[in-house]
C-alpha cells in the first residue's frame, strides 16, 4: 500500500473509532492487512466496529484514490481475525503490533 493511501487509511480508522466511542491502543498498516488493538464497548460489538471501518475506509479511499478501483476488485475481504486480550499485558500486545513493520 502506497504511503499516501496508508496515511489516509490510518486517519480514517482513527476517525471511525472515535465516532463509535472506541479507543485505538495501537494501529499498524501492513501491505496487505491491518493490525489493530482497540477497546470497544461490548454492547456495540467488535463486529460492528470492523464492518463500519471497512465500509467507510473502502468508500472514501476509492473516491480519493481512483486508481485503486481499477487495481483491486475489492479493498477488503469479508474475513478478519479478532481475539480478546482480557488479562494479557497490553504493553506486550502493543509492542508486538509496533514491531510488525520491522518483521
Amino acid at each position: 500500500m502506497s504511503g499516501g493511501i496508508a496515511i489516509r487509511l490510518k486517519e480514517l480508522i482513527w476517525q471511525s473509532a472515535i465516532e463509535k466511542q472506541s479507543e485505538i491502543i495501537e494501529l499498524e498498516i501492513m501491505p496487505d492487512h491491518v493490525h489493530l488493538l482497540v477497546e470497544v464497548d461490548p454492547q456495540y460489538g467488535i463486529h460492528r466496529l470492523v464492518k463500519n471501518i471497512k465500509g467507510k475506509t473502502s468508500r472514501i479511499l476509492r473516491q480519493e484514490f481512483p486508481h485503486i478501483r481499477t487495481r483491486l476488485p475489492t479493498l477488503w475481504t469479508n474475513s478478519y481475525f479478532v481475539s480478546t486480550v482480557g488479562g494479557a499485558p497490553l504493553a506486550m500486545i502493543k509492542q508486538y503490533i509496533e514491531n510488525q513493520k520491522n518483521a
